[in-house]
């Protein structure tokens, strides 16, 4: 798992490509998380999705500390996939 870099008072949006993996089909739910959750900690404030990508946006964070940042899908087949993204939060 690569680690992005986030400030602290930084917003972020991130997204999701998924259409290399999607074989035919499209996304019907998304759903985003942060680990660990901890007060203060890093934050999903919005998100959306659309046939073949998810996008986030994020806030928050401690320095020195790393989160782990995950989006579950479930495709219209129903089948469920899912894909980490690490963030280091550090004063830029």
């Amino acid at each position: 798992m690569r680690l992005n870099i986030k400030d602290p008072q930084a917003r972020i949006d991130h997204g999701i490509d998924w259409s290399a993996y999607l074989a035919g089909q499209v996304i019907v739910a998304s759903a985003w998380s942060v680990a660990p959750v901890e007060a203060g900690g890093m934050a999903v404030e919005a998100t959306a999705f659309e046939d073949q990508r998810s996008s986030v946006r994020l806030g928050g964070g401690i320095a020195g500390h790393v989160y782990r940042l995950t989006n579950r899908v479930t495709l219209s087949d129903g089948q469920v996939d899912e894909r980490s993204i690490g963030f280091r939060v550090e004063e830029r």
